[in-house]
């Protein structure tokens, strides 16, 4: 069966927690330092990205969710810096400010996409400086359906159980992610999101409701005997489930008055896990917030996490993301004028991705096409299409042309999984429209010198790249209509 994936429109979530900036270095290494016996990287490009409880948010607002996220943050300019991705991001950031603290902040060195270090730059805040959050949670409880709680142990929650009772006082369902092992203090929760790790370690502590101990370490977590493990803890803190993750093993959904749900992880290469807990607990709140019930946002978030696994760093899921992995068409909603594109585009560089553009007539769309464009896909992140209008192809192909119009063309363009948006042009060359949307790659299929390729000086000027791709030989949009007309089809 299709998993449906929900209308997010409408839906308002509340993020409190430990909000962090996360740095990343990038670069090759190539040789060993004379000085030790380590490599030496040489750093050609960093990325800034809201990271801990923040990197929740930005999931959240780039699924279209409206989001308010409280926390603490030094008045210093990572702190601002941060604020101004996440409104870039589409969050309404309700930060306190800390004179006395630096912004928590997370550097990891990355070199071809694998990561060689990481140094945090952070002291914990303290109660008296969490207990400033009071007139901001108010504020954001009042607007929202859902509220997650994600804890890093830095601080920001040290009245969390305080924090967690006005919420479910307001009827609000409480999610948390869980830190450390005084799970008491999530007490009276509707679910916590821990792995399977914690999950194990907080049944060798016991928590003092009639937990059981831990496993061997043979043991697989899995099944029946993890969800029967999990139901004295659910009833002992009062929650209505714990959903635990389990890797490659996919996820258990334990709850108190239905059966467990066991979920398999859907096959996917991993690159990196960093931030794979927040994607998962920001599309359960989604899906929880949007009216759907728990299996459903379970299910949803499960899908969610095959996809970000598969990105480097802190990253976010997108509803074409979802929709296209779950089997289901935003064809249409995929196709967008110029000043839409700009509009979508704007928190996809926020969050540091990478955009690539190509552009064609497009006609006949064959098997060089589709090969072509998944090859542009890989360059980045995300995938836009340029497509001449009807009148610009005639001008450049003859009267005979387009075989298709735009709007079928374009329509066939949406449907491909490599492409993210479709935008038509009808001048000559996309150079005006490239110059507008600036992409970090411009990609064009032939024997061009970069140089030649419309909107080259703009891209490049702008920090970005060109790159020619070959196209498949012998196969052409040209030579495809002269087999039609030979009848050698």
């Amino acid at each position: 069966m299709q998993l449906e994936i929900p209308d997010l429109e409408n839906a308002r979530v509340l993020v409190v927690g430990d909000v962090m900036l996360d740095r990343y270095w990038q670069g090759p290494t190539g040789r060993i330092s004379p000085e030790a016996p380590v490599p030496v990287m040489r750093v050609d490009e960093e990325d800034l990205r809201p990271g801990g409880a923040a990197n929740v948010a930005m999931n959240l607002a780039a699924l279209g969710v409206e989001t308010y996220l409280v926390g603490l943050a030094g008045d210093d300019d990572h702190g601002r810096l941060l604020t101004e991705q996440l409104r870039a991001g589409g969050v309404v950031p309700m930060l306190a400010f800390v004179a006395t603290h630096p912004t928590i902040c997370k550097l990891r060195v990355m070199s071809q996409r694998q990561q060689l270090m990481r140094l945090d730059f952070e002291r914990p805040f303290t109660e008296a400086e969490a207990a400033g959050l009071s007139p901001r949670y108010d504020e954001a409880l009042a607007h929202a359906d859902v509220v997650i709680v994600s804890d890093y142990a830095k601080g920001t929650l040290s009245q969390v159980a305080a924090l967690i009772h006005q919420a479910r006082a307001a009827g609000k369902p409480v999610l948390v992610d869980p830190k450390g092992t005084d799970w008491q203090r999530y007490a009276g929760a509707t679910l916590l999101t821990p792995n399977l790790p914690e999950f194990w370690q907080m049944q060798g502590r016991g928590s003092g409701h009639g937990a059981s101990p831990a496993p061997p370490e043979s043991a697989s977590g899995g099944g029946e005997a993890l969800a029967e493990a999990a139901r004295p803890m659910i009833e002992g803190l009062d929650l209505e489930g714990l959903l635990i993750t389990r890797g490659e093993d996919g996820m258990t959904l334990a709850r108190r008055q239905a059966p467990a749900l066991h979920l398999p992880a859907h096959a996917r290469e991993v690159f990196d896990v960093t931030g794979a807990g927040d994607t998962v607990i920001a599309l359960l709140g989604a899906v929880l917030a949007s009216g759907s019930d728990l299996a459903h946002a379970t299910a949803v978030a499960n899908l969610a996490a095959s996809l970000v696994v598969a990105k480097v760093g802190t990253a976010s899921v997108t509803i074409s993301e979802l929709e296209a992995a779950a089997g289901v068409s935003r064809a249409d909603e995929q196709i967008v004028d110029r000043n839409a594109l700009k509009a979508l585009l704007a928190p996809v560089r926020a969050r540091g991705e990478r955009i690539v553009m190509t552009n064609g007539c497009f006609d006949l769309l064959h098997a060089g096409h589709v090969h072509y464009l998944a090859q542009a896909r890989a360059l980045g992140d995300r995938l836009v299409v340029a497509v001449n209008d009807d009148a610009s192809v005639r001008r450049l192909k003859g009267e005979s042309r387009p075989v298709m119009p735009l709007a079928q063309r374009m329509s066939v363009l949406a449907a491909l999984g490599s492409v993210d948006w479709v935008v038509p042009f009808a001048e000559d060359t996309p150079a005006a429209l490239i110059g507008e949307i600036l992409p970090d790659v411009l990609v064009k299929g032939g024997d061009y010198a970069p140089e030649a390729i419309a909107g080259y000086e703009a891209v490049t000027a702008a920090g970005g790249e060109v790159r020619v791709l070959d196209f498949v030989e012998g196969e052409s949009t040209s030579a495809l209509v002269e087999r039609i007309q030979r009848g050698a089809l």
